[in-house]
Formats: structure tokens, C-alpha cells, sequence
């Protein structure tokens, strides 16, 4: 099958950059960010931070950087760090708090909800004595990707981090698809943000971008986020040339809305087939459960991928399709029909 035939629904990490981003890498006014003379990226970076509502902003090669930097920062080694059992940072990171920054790590389940209570945010927060690591940091996610880009309203986001904040505890938000979020709860996301010491969003999923996220908060947390990201290796040269298109990402704000109409199409498409269950998306994916039509997730995929339909294996019988900008309503139609084939055979 060629590429022109496959649909790709496996992230919206796949998105490739318009004709206007690769003409404006090519004409970009680069320096050497190392030494802050890069007009294009130190433009990124104000544009970035106005984007969320905070001080100062850094542009990092990928939201994992980002994220890792932040922790860092807000931490000391030995500390404790906080999260979500099934956030990002946690499942998908490489242990990094521990690795990078020799952190400890400690979970709370806030299921469906996706960010936890005040309650047990309040019980998981620790003092440090001669027997316990101090807390030294809360994270948070919004959307939270695996339980299906459900975006998370202000108030709970309000809640939890006010909790933690009133303990003397920092909060950071991976706020990958914080624009999502924005866009789906018709709330800007710097009111979306203005309880999150710090926060990361990526250029290179939705927006469009081929690479890059950023990481913002005051403007003295990014001047050490700075000197961390030169630690872990993010230190770049003339990276204007991918921070060009990074400008251009930002003005895809408003477009999410139809990768969310997409999202939705495909998940009712999807929830029709025999045996198949799919909740309705708040944002741009679509969790698909197969347990009823007794197909397994592997299997699943590798026949979705055989039938040019690009997707990604969840857990044992949920698998993740994501809408972008390079998926429109034709193509959503299209994965339906492929996809129905795909559980006739399969459920033969």
C-alpha cells in the first residue's frame, strides 16, 4: 500500500509541516541559541509565553525534555514527585524524575477524572522527616492522553494545584495538548493555566509543527530551565530553522475544533461496528475497546495497519486512533469502512 493510501491515525505526532513551514525554516533568521542570538527562537519564546499566560518560556526539542527539565527545577534530589498512576510523565517517560534527577516517584489514581481530588492531592503530599523524602512536586496533565484526551475542566485543575500550592508544593502542568483542552472547553488556556507554576505544550502534535515544545513559567524558573536544558543536552544552535514553523504552529490554535469534529465522527463510525465500544471523544482521540468482539489489541492494529489504517495499541483490548491535520472527513469515513472489514475478518 503506498503512503497516499494510508491513513494515519496512529498520533497527531505524524502531522506534516505545511509548504509555508518549510519556506519559513528556509528563510529563517537564525543565531546561535546557545548564546540567546537567535531572533527566530527568542520570538517563539515570547509568542509561546503570551500563548499561556506566563512570564517566560523555553523551546525545547520534544515535550519529554520539557517535561524532565521542569521537574528538575522544581526539585531537589531526593525528593518525592507526585503524579497521576497513569499520566504521562509516569507511564511513557523512562522514569526520568528518577533517572535525570534522582527523584522518587509516587502515584495517585484519580481514575476518570483525570486530575486528582484536593482530598488526595492533601494525602499524598509528605513532610520530610528522618524517615520520609519531602514532597517536592505536584504534576498534572491536561488532556490526559491515556484516558482518551479527556479534557480537564479549570476547577479541578484549580483544585488540585491550590492544594498543593498551600502546602508549599510547586505544580506543573503536561499540557502536551493544553490547546486541545482550550479549544474543547471553550476556555483560554492562559485562565485554563493561571493555577500551574509551570507548563509544557508540544508544537509537533496538533499545531503542525515538525519538532519542538516549550516549556513556560516565571522568568526565573526558564533562566535555570535554561542552564538544565543545556545539561540534558538541548542546548541548540541556529534552531530557528525549526522554530520558524513553530510560529506558524501557533496560529493553528483554532483548527483543533476540527480535528475534534473528526474525532467525533470516527468514534460514532467505530462505536457502530459489531462488538465495539468507543465513548465519545471530548478532544481528537478515540479509544476503541474490542473486548466484545473478542479481538485483542495486537492483532487488532496489525490488521488495522494491513487495512492502510494507522492506529495504536492501548492495553489489552483498547486501542488509541488520533485525528490531525493531515485527516479530514473523507478519510474518516474511509478508516470506518476499513476498519468494519477489518472486524468482519477478524470475528469470522
Amino acid at each position: 500500500m503506498s503512503t497516499d493510501d494510508f491513513i494515519d491515525m496512529r498520533s497527531d505526532t505524524v502531522t506534516r509541516p505545511s509548504e509555508a513551514m518549510r519556506d519559513a525554516a528556509r528563510d529563517a533568521d537564525v543565531g546561535d541559541d546557545v548564546y540567546r542570538d537567535d531572533p527566530t527562537v527568542n520570538e517563539l519564546e515570547r509568542r509561546a509565553a503570551d500563548a499561556v499566560g506566563m512570564e517566560a518560556a523555553l523551546y525545547t526539542p520534544s515535550g519529554t525534555m520539557a517535561n524532565q527539565i521542569a521537574i528538575n527545577v522544581h526539585t531537589d534530589p531526593g525528593q518525592e514527585v507526585l503524579l497521576e498512576r497513569e499520566s504521562h510523565v509516569y507511564r511513557w517517560e523512562l522514569a526520568g524524575a528518577s533517572a535525570l534527577s534522582g527523584l522518587q516517584t509516587r502515584t495517585i489514581d484519580a481514575g476518570e477524572r483525570c486530575v486528582p481530588t484536593p482530598e488526595a492531592v492533601e494525602r499524598g503530599i509528605v513532610e520530610e522527616d528522618l524517615h520520609r523524602p519531602g514532597t517536592g512536586l505536584l504534576t498534572l496533565e491536561n488532556t490526559h492522553n491515556y484516558r482518551g484526551g479527556i479534557a480537564v475542566p479549570k476547577e479541578r485543575l484549580d483544585a488540585a494545584a491550590t492544594a498543593a500550592r498551600d502546602a508549599g508544593v510547586p505544580v506543573h502542568l503536561d499540557g502536551a495538548r493544553v490547546f486541545n483542552a482550550s479549544v474543547a472547553l471553550d476556555t483560554p488556556a492562559p485562565d485554563l493555566v493561571e493555577g500551574i507554576d509551570s507548563v509544557t505544550f508540544c508544537l509537533s502534535k496538533g499545531l503542525g509543527a515538525p519538532v519542538g515544545s516549550i516549556l513556560a513559567g516565571e522568568e526565573a524558573f526558564i533562566e535555570e530551565a535554561r542552564r538544565v536544558r543545556k545539561l540534558f543536552g538541548g542546548g541548540m544552535r541556529q534552531a530557528g530553522m525549526i522554530a520558524a514553523p513553530g510560529l506558524l504552529a501557533l496560529e493553528n490554535v483554532d483548527r483543533l475544533a476540527e480535528d475534534h469534529a473528526n474525532a467525533a465522527a470516527l468514534a460514532a463510525g467505530l462505536d457502530g461496528l459489531p462488538g465495539v465500544s468507543v465513548p465519545e471523544p471530548d478532544t481528537n482521540i478515540v479509544v476503541a475497546d474490542t473486548e466484545d468482539a473478542g479481538i485483542e489489541a495486537g492483532e487488532f492494529v496489525e490488521a488495522c495497519t494491513d487495512a492502510g489504517v494507522g492506529c495504536g495499541e492501548f492495553d489489552t483490548y483498547t486501542t488509541r486512533f488520533t485525528t490531525h491535520l493531515g485527516i479530514d472527513g473523507d478519510d474518516v469515513d474511509d478508516a470506518v469502512d476499513r476498519v468494519e472489514a477489518v472486524v468482519e475478518d477478524l470475528s469470522a
